[in-house]
This record gives structure tokens, C-alpha cells and sequence, in this order.
């Protein structure tokens, strides 16, 4: 071959090399930030107007959380959305919980916020730490301790209703093995979100709801709501397995007006948009709505079986703006609790069939259904009644979670 030609071809062939290698190194996409467990914080007063133990610097808190999705490093999301005081969080860490207040020899790893240990959330923010590298399993429970320094705060931003023992000791004490003789609290106060790095297939789900979300009447420490039993359910599916759960029930909500937390159209963009790597979106609600408004003792807050169905609908646009794929769920039985009266069944069952056959949704799960008496199907089967007739106990919430389709996650 001439000379000439040779160096013609080589340099074609090198050519020709570099133009597919943006499309190999294109071919897997780089790691992404998923939620792997979050919680939805309301306001709630502090009557003493300050943050701290009685004759202390400060106070630590530790929070345990329940992870659904695994991964190489974490990043740790604090809240001040509702205060009206800056916030200073002085020191914080992530760490394995070992169980009750103790941490996991080996795991504790310091947070920063832009490399600094400290930092000031003003009021109506919240802030996202640094990644952290520490390794998490699928269903770690994770143990947040944070340092508040004595300080003014009037109003907290909390997850009120937790189901989880959490702890709190005086003074600056976030890396204790152990916190010695702690108090022990039930809410996740400013704290959010923890959120895992993993890569291009993951994502995570969001179960927006009310307090049959939340895990009312479920058993304290033992992640028995019907979301951390689906994540289970998801992670032993191999075609699921990718899938993280954000829990952002809240006990009492409503869809239309304010009471328990603000109203889910007020904090959808909140507690739905604005969690990382979302892809589908499960709704429960409308159920506190239905028994406020027909309450045959004191109505208040008077809407119609139509109002709701257009504010849910509301939701799910909303969604799908954001290329979210939104699954409707029914409303459980309610025959026996409280609130319940004939014109609010008549509600229910309204609601309900919308969420059965509009074509808005792009699926349905059937609670209604799973859980109902078939005998009387305006009631709970017995076993999956708490007692009081509006929550399901830990085998309702098991039934909800086993009824669901794990297809519906695959499309």
C-alpha cells in the first residue's frame, strides 16, 4: 500500500474511533440523586419560644429514619420551611443506628453544608447538605444527629406524627456511641429527607396522603405502614427492586382545606415536585374532606363529592406536567368511625368511581376493595380494622400494600 494512502487510512480510522466514543461513554449514564425516605413537615408552636435543654449550650437530636433504596453516599435534607426564627444548625452527623439511641461502630460520618460544619437555615427554607460517603443498605435504619445551639425558636417545623422513637440529650453530644439517659420524642423535627446516590434506572414513588399514609394505628419502630411494606414488596421484585418509597402522608390532611398541615394542593409542590427522582405518584386522600363536610355532629367545611374530584384531578395535571405518572387510590371504608354518615358514603363512593374509570390517571389501585367486608362493603373486613373504624392496624396495612399491582410501577 503507498505511503500516502496508509496515512489516509489511519487517520480515518482514528477519526472514526473518537466519533464513537462519546456514544459509548454516553451509552450509561452517570449516578443521580433518588429520595429514599422523606416525610412531610407542618408547623407547630413552641410555646417557650426557644430550642434547647434548661441550663445547657444546646441541645442533640437523633433521629432514626427507615431507608427504602440503597446506596454508595447520602445527603441529608433539614427544614425550617415553617419557622420564623433562622435556624442554626451548629453540628451534625449520619450514622448506622445499632438500635435504640446507639450508632454503628465505624459508620459515623460528619455532614457539611458547602464544606462548612455549620450553618444558618433562614426562615421558610431548608437545606441540603453535602454528600456524605457513607454506604446504606436497602432498609437501613439511619441515625441523623444534629446540633441545635440555645436559640430562639417560636414556631417548629416538624413531622409531628413519626411512629418512631427519636431521642434528644443536652449539650453537643452528636457523636456519642450512646446518648446517655436521652428523652425520647415521636416526631422528626427539622428533618426531611434523606436522598441516596444510585444510578440511571432508579427512582423513587411518592405516596401522598393523609393519616392512613402516615401509619396511624400502625406499631411504633416496626415500619408496618402500607408504604414501607410495598417498598419491601418492591425490592424483592426484579424488575422493581430500582424503586424508593417517600412517605408524605400527613395525619388529619385534607385535599381542599387546611387543618392537619396545609391543604395537599398547597403542599403538593412541596412535597411531591420538589422530591428527587420522582417517577410515579400514589394518592390516598379525600377521606377527612368527606367526614368534616358531613359530620352529623359539627359540619364545617362544607365541599362536594365533586370539588374533590376536581382538586384531585388538580394534583394529577400538576403532575404529569412534571412527567410524573400519577396512580389513584381508593378511599378505604369509613361505615362506624366518627365522621361517618350516609351523605358522606355517598361521597365516598362518587370519589371513588371517578378514580375507578377517568381516563386522567394512569392507574388505580383498589384499597377500597382490599379492605372492605365483603359482606358489608361499606365497612372494614375485621382484620384489617384497627378498632376505630377508620384506620387500618398493621394487617389492614399489610393487605393494602399486598393488593397492589407491582405492575403498575414497570410501565
Amino acid at each position: 500500500m503507498p505511503r500516502k494512502n496508509a496515512v489516509v487510512l489511519s487517520v480515518s480510522l482514528l477519526l472514526c474511533l473518537a466519533s464513537l466514543a462519546p456514544a459509548a461513554s454516553a451509552a450509561k449514564k452517570p449516578d443521580h440523586w433518588v429520595g429514599t425516605w422523606a416525610t412531610s413537615p407542618v408547623a407547630a408552636n413552641n410555646p417557650g419560644a426557644k430550642f434547647g435543654a434548661p441550663g445547657t449550650d444546646g441541645t442533640t437530636l437523633r433521629e432514626i429514619v427507615h431507608l427504602s433504596l440503597g446506596g454508595p453516599s447520602v445527603r441529608v435534607i433539614f427544614t425550617n420551611e415553617f419557622g420564623l426564627d433562622p435556624l442554626t444548625i451548629g453540628a451534625a452527623q449520619v450514622a448506622l443506628s445499632s438500635g435504640a439511641s446507639g450508632i454503628t461502630a465505624g459508620s459515623p460520618t460528619p455532614l457539611t453544608f458547602g464544606g462548612q460544619s455549620s450553618i444558618i437555615i433562614p426562615p421558610g427554607a431548608l437545606i441540603v447538605s453535602d454528600p456524605a460517603p457513607l454506604k446504606v443498605a436497602p432498609f437501613s435504619n439511619l441515625a441523623v444527629s444534629f446540633f441545635l445551639p440555645d436559640q430562639p425558636v417560636s414556631q417548629l417545623t416538624l413531622h409531628s406524627f413519626a411512629d418512631q422513637t427519636n431521642y434528644l440529650a443536652p449539650g453537643n453530644v452528636i457523636s456519642a456511641a450512646t446518648l446517655d439517659a436521652p428523652t425520647e420524642f415521636f416526631s422528626w423535627d427539622f428533618l426531611k429527607g434523606i436522598d441516596v446516590t444510585a444510578d440511571d434506572k432508579s427512582a423513587s414513588i411518592v405516596t401522598f396522603g393523609d393519616s392512613i399514609t402516615d401509619g396511624a394505628h400502625s406499631t411504633r419502630d416496626a415500619n408496618a405502614r402500607w408504604p414501607d411494606i410495598l417498598a419491601q414488596r418492591l425490592h424483592d421484585n426484579k424488575k422493581t427492586a430500582n424503586l424508593g418509597i417517600l412517605n408524605e402522608g400527613i395525619g388529619g390532611n385534607r385535599v381542599l382545606h387546611d387543618k392537619a398541615g396545609t391543604n395537599a394542593l398547597a403542599r403538593f409542590d412541596r412535597d411531591v415536585l420538589a422530591q428527587a427522582g420522582v417517577k410515579y405518584l400514589v394518592i390516598l386522600e379525600g377521606i377527612n374532606d368527606i367526614g368534616n363536610a358531613q359530620n352529623p355532629v359539627h359540619p364545617k367545611d362544607v365541599v362536594s363529592a365533586q370539588e374533590i374530584i376536581v382538586g384531585l384531578a388538580q394534583l394529577t395535571t400538576r403532575a404529569h406536567t412534571h412527567g410524573i405518572k400519577v396512580i389513584g387510590a381508593t378511599l378505604t371504608p369509613y361505615v362506624g368511625a366518627g365522621y361517618a354518615s350516609p351523605a358522606g358514603e355517598a361521597m365516598r363512593q362518587a370519589v371513588n368511581q371517578w378514580i375507578r374509570t377517568t381516563k386522567d390517571l394512569d392507574g388505580v389501585i383498589d384499597f377500597d376493595k382490599a379492605t372492605q367486608d365483603p359482606a358489608n362493603p361499606a365497612v372494614f373486613a375485621t382484620v384489617n380494622d384497627s378498632g376505630d373504624h377508620l384506620h387500618p392496624g398493621d394487617a389492614g396495612y399489610k393487605t393494602m400494600a399486598n393488593s397492589i399491582d407491582l405492575s403498575l410501577f414497570t410501565k
